[in-house]
């Protein structure tokens, strides 16, 4: 432990990795690059099946019924695999790899939407040429027809941004390419190419949705009015968050938009099983189209377990800072912690159901702050950074968390807030602009390998009973 936790202070003293000349010089696109790798995938799964689909990966004890599957090697993901010691790796690439070899926005250093998304798709690394390629692509689709315009602008500003985000998505299914192909009738080969367009479109418009939804937030009685057209115009010269952050209304803050490169790139893909993948897989297992299957899963991600996780981190993190002011001190630290400890809570933004040392997203963020003086200098910022110097410490003597460590939340929203993102209820919906990426990766991976329709088994308690008895 005492190893893993000197790698963990290492690790925060290097500054940002400097981002690598990659050596991919491809231009093929994105659609013919999947449809290249597809026919070796589906030799692979069809070779899994017949040599070793009765090989056993693992027991189900009941714990793992009645503790929501934790744990269990039930779902096949291809993307992404989480390690509890390594974390995260994207088709094999840590985060620190793809920090090197992925291309960032002309004149940035961050990983961006386009090149992450083309890594979760195809498992190679994109020459530059391929990723301007998709930011074309991406601000060429990104306008919302006046339709769906309407629609967000008629809601009432007041509901909760997860729940306008998630309607505003579902309402997309009337221009399902793969739902009106698969009403006229096609092969089931052809499913992926349908659910691969509908899935770059849907990438391409929750940006602006979002955008859209974030200006009726903060201007209530304003929808619809002429002085809301910048939250609709798109940049054909930007890359997909570039354009959102001015579409947000915060162009010209170029620490902003690194950040939130980064920070949708990272959140982008953590495994299948958490909520909001899950739910992608789940509905789209039934043939939904992606803006369904999706939209099921932002309201998956609404939830406070799932994607309010940053909101309640910074939450506390300004009550600490109310408490032991701009300048503490590591005694004053220590005791807000025990006294969180004491009354019966967690230290929010600290453990993680899956990791069981430092993960590598709070890492790379951290790095972000400790590579601009500006952030560093930041009380809330500084703070968030003291914390993670202590806290771990200190949840070690308490002795109840089999992770000590700093999560991704333990920073990420306390940043957003830094940067004048004040609407907490607003975080989540940035969260479900990046998740996006992942869970549609998924999906048309999904429709080329023709997996089945997710159908598990339940079990009463009666049942268990019953089943251990025997």
């Amino acid at each position: 432990m005492f190893r893993q936790a000197s790698r963990y202070s290492r690790s925060l003293a290097t500054s940002t990795p400097k981002y690598a000349r990659y050596a991919s010089q491809s231009t093929k696109s994105l659609r013919e690059t999947i449809a290249e790798i597809i026919p070796q995938k589906q030799e692979q799964l069809k070779r899994l099946r017949t040599e070793h689909g009765q090989a056993v990966l693992g027991d189900v004890k009941v714990e793992n019924v009645i503790g929501g599957m934790r744990g269990l090697k039930a779902m096949l993901w291809e993307a992404s695999v989480l390690d509890p010691n390594e974390g995260i790796r994207f088709h094999g690439h840590t985060i620190p790899d793809c920090q090197k070899v992925l291309p960032p926005a002309p004149g940035g250093q961050e990983i961006i939407v386009e090149s992450m998304l083309f890594l979760l798709l195809t498992g190679k690394i994109p020459s530059e040429a391929q990723v301007r390629e998709l930011s074309k692509e991406f601000a060429e689709n990104g306008t919302l027809d006046e339709q769906t315009v309407k629609l967000i602008d008629g809601l009432d500003p007041s509901m909760h941004p997860m729940t306008q985000f998630g309607i505003a998505v579902a309402s997309l299914n009337r221009n399902s390419r793969f739902a009106a192909a698969y009403e006229r009738g096609i092969k089931k080969t052809e499913y992926w190419t349908y659910t691969l367009e509908d899935s770059l479109d849907l990438i391409a418009k929750l940006p602006s949705i979002a955008a859209r939804i974030y200006y009726n937030i903060r201007n209530p009685g304003k929808a619809g009015s002429s002085d809301s057209a910048y939250s609709l115009a798109i940049n054909p010269k930007l890359d997909l968050v570039g354009n959102y952050v001015e579409q947000l209304g915060l162009g010209g803050n170029e620490s902003l938009t690194e950040y939130l490169r980064l920070y949708i790139a990272l959140h982008g893909d953590h495994e299948g099983g958490n909520v909001s993948a899950h739910t992608a897989h789940l509905v789209g297992s039934a043939l939904s189209d992606a803006y369904l299957s999706y939209s099921a899963a932002l309201f998956g991600l609404a939830g406070p377990l799932h994607g309010l996780a940053n909101q309640e981190v910074l939450r506390w993190i300004l009550a600490m800072q109310k408490k032991v002011g701009d300048n503490a001190t590591p005694e004053q630290i220590k005791e807000y912690l025990w006294s969180t400890l004491n009354s019966g809570q967690v230290v929010p933004g600290y453990g993680h159901g899956v990791l069981r040392s430092p993960d590598p997203r709070f890492i790379a963020l951290q790095q972000f702050c400790d590579a601009r003086p500006e952030l560093s200098a930041s009380p809330v910022i500084r703070l968030v950074k003291q914390v993670s110097e202590i806290a771990p410490g200190v949840l070690k003597e308490h002795g109840k968390t089999k992770n000590p460590y700093p999560n991704v939340d333990a920073t990420s929203g306390c940043l957003l807030y830094h940067y004048g993102l004040t609407e907490f209820k607003y975080y989540t919906v940035i969260f479900g602009v990046s998740r996006a990426i992942g869970a549609l990766s998924q999906l048309v991976w999904d429709r080329a390998l023709g997996l089945p329709i997710e159908r598990p088994k339940s079990l009463s308690m009666d049942a268990i009973e019953k089943l251990i008895t025997k």
